[in-house]
């Protein structure tokens, strides 16, 4: 049981995209269904994990704190795992693992998700929960039209007891006002307010003197209100991709708004209706782990046959289903059109990149991901990266990240693959980006990627390269990556051809494929490729070889 001490509504942070669960409670209940939760298997666990390569880290200055951290918190508190007395997933886990439409199961444990619960017990010095926080915001959301990140940073979290649900309405339309009417600089308004707000939230604590944070002994107010202020930025974000693993919102990642998908509003309205707005079983854990697993609650409008029939027909109007159709039927005819849909969206979507008719778009959205202007920079810079290959000559080029019902990017790659991946025919190509610098980009990317090559080497089993992209690069990423190309590595299939580009670089690469008068062809991309491996052979450092195959990349389609 955690003890909660917020003053603002809580939720799981980790892991930060809902979408690492599944992958990750599928490989403990694998590995260790039956056995007791402890330091032994933890450690065990993130051996494990580590090696599949599930997530960006290593968990290694105290494994089995990391294992407690991707377990004990979303997994167990959304219903997927039990620890106790034993490992194992409960029928909404099972479903979480297995089902093909994991947005409906992520939405119906999240609906659940309530504070005070037997697993999260309010100290006296934390708000007067009594909620249950993602239903509240999806009904805060509905009824504003839409909700801004900085809505919910800073009023949304302030949504602790679901009976203060208009008062929080009314001060973001307050905000609104005074937003309207202030003709200064948005970004000094937002902080006034935020500070004010900050300090209305924590006067007790302020006004007590309980001001020193955790891991360190400044207590002075300014670095009491950053600390909380940054906190709530988390939370707020958590917020963002727990709802949007639901597939009922859009996110606007250049206004940083979060809206009800039209097509969704008569769903997300049947449970505003019907889902109990009241925590339940708060001192009987037993009666709430089997409410909180169990994956048929709370009832959505696709339970009610007569609305789900209604829905079908409105949708996709041409389908026929039989009068004896159950209701099971039903749901997957409903799936399997809407999966045909996407499909249908993503393939217009090529068309019309491969025509060239995307280059604006994608231009800007590349410049936007360089001012780091945008909600979500790493889903976009991913999803645009994607779209840049697929434009910039021939080949099959897939996105290993999520598309929502229409096509729009919902959640990154998992970790135990390449972003993308592009098939030449002769041969194959890895793309993967991040928006890592420093040393971290190394730490986290370094290893990662060259095991992602070779899976796609052994998998093809023909010669193919890799493309590391990222704003800037790292100079510890260049000396791996370097070394790579000369050390003959049988776990990783042979030598590595792994050529680290900045955004930039790669940007003219796309200006040029687009200015050309021919359309480019995968020799073009194989004789890039090559050419790095000539100036490898050719070079004594790494500082060469970078700067000479970047300006082979400034000048790709010449010769």
């Amino acid at each position: 049981m955690a003890r909660i001490d917020s003053k603002v509504i809580f939720v799981t942070t980790s892991p930060r995209t809902p979408a690492k669960m599944i992958p990750e409670i599928g490989l403990l209940h694998t590995h260790f269904a039956g056995e007791k939760w402890n330091n032994e298997t933890q450690r065990a666990f993130m051996e494990l994990l580590r090696e599949e390569n599930f997530f960006n880290g290593e968990g290694a200055n105290d494994p089995a704190f990391s294992a407690r951290d991707r377990i004990n918190r979303a997994p167990k508190a959304l219903g997927f795992v039990v620890l106790s007395p034993r490992i194992e997933l409960t029928p909404a886990g099972v479903e979480l693992v297995n089902s093909r439409r994991k947005d409906e199961i992520f939405l119906r444990q999240l609906l659940k998700f309530q504070v005070p619960s037997p697993f999260h017990k309010p100290t006296e010095n934390s708000a007067d929960f009594w909620v249950k926080p993602y239903l509240e915001l999806f009904r805060l959301i509905r009824q504003l039209g839409s909700l801004k990140f900085d809505e919910l940073m800073i009023f949304g979290l302030q949504l602790v007891n679901y009976r203060e649900f208009e008062t929080i309405i009314e001060k973001i339309n307050q905000f609104r006002i005074a937003k309207a009417q202030n003709k200064g600089n948005y970004k000094r308004f937002r902080a006034e307010f935020f500070d004010r707000e900050l300090r209305e939230i924590y006067s007790a604590d302020i006004s007590s003197g309980n001001t020193r944070t955790r891991e360190t002994n400044d207590a002075s107010i300014t670095k009491f209100l950053k600390t909380k202020a940054s906190n709530m930025r988390d939370y707020a974000d958590a917020c963002f991709r727990y709802l949007r693993a639901t597939g009922l919102v859009n996110i606007s990642h250049l206004g940083k708004s979060i809206s009800i998908v039209p097509e969704k509003i008569q769903e997300v309205d049947y449970f505003l209706q019907h889902t109990d707005r009241e925590p339940c079983f708060v001192d009987n854990e037993s009666q709430y782990v089997a409410y909180l697993g169990n994956p048929q609650i709370p009832t959505l409008l696709t339970d009610n046959r007569e609305l789900l029939e209604q829905k079908i027909r409105s949708e996709f109007p041409r389908i026929e289903f039989q009068a004896t159709s159950t209701l099971q039927d039903l749901k997957n005819i409903f799936a399997d059109e809407l999966e045909n849909r996407k499909e249908q969206i993503l393939t217009a979507q090529v068309e019309a990149i491969k025509d060239y008719r995307l280059f604006e778009d994608i231009n800007t959205t590349f410049e936007q991901i360089l001012d780091n202007s945008l909600y979500d920079t790493p889903l976009i810079l991913e999803w645009n990266t994607w779209r840049a290959m697929t434009m910039l000559d021939g080949g099959s080029i897939k996105a290993n990240l999520k598309f929502d019902d229409f096509g729009n990017p919902m959640s990154t790659a998992q970790g135990n693959m390449a972003d993308i991946v592009c098939d030449y025919g002769d041969f194959g190509l890895t793309v993967e980006v991040t928006m890592q610098s420093g040393q971290r980009q190394y730490e986290t990317e370094g290893e990662p990627v060259t095991r992602h090559l070779a899976k796609f080497k052994r998998e093809t089993e023909k010669p193919a390269y890799c493309l590391f992209i990222a704003p800037n690069i790292n100079d510890a990423c260049k000396a791996h990556f370097y070394a790579l190309h000369k050390m003959n590595i049988q776990y990783y299939g042979g030598t590595s051809t792994i050529v680290p580009l900045p955004l930039s670089v790669f940007i003219k690469m796309v200006e040029d494929s687009y200015n050309a008068n021919y359309v480019p062809e995968p020799r073009h991309v194989q004789r890039f490729f090559e050419r790095s491996n000539e100036l490898a052979s050719s070079t004594d450092n790494e500082i060469d070889w970078y700067n000479g195959i970047n300006q082979e990349a400034l000048n790709w389609l010449a010769g």
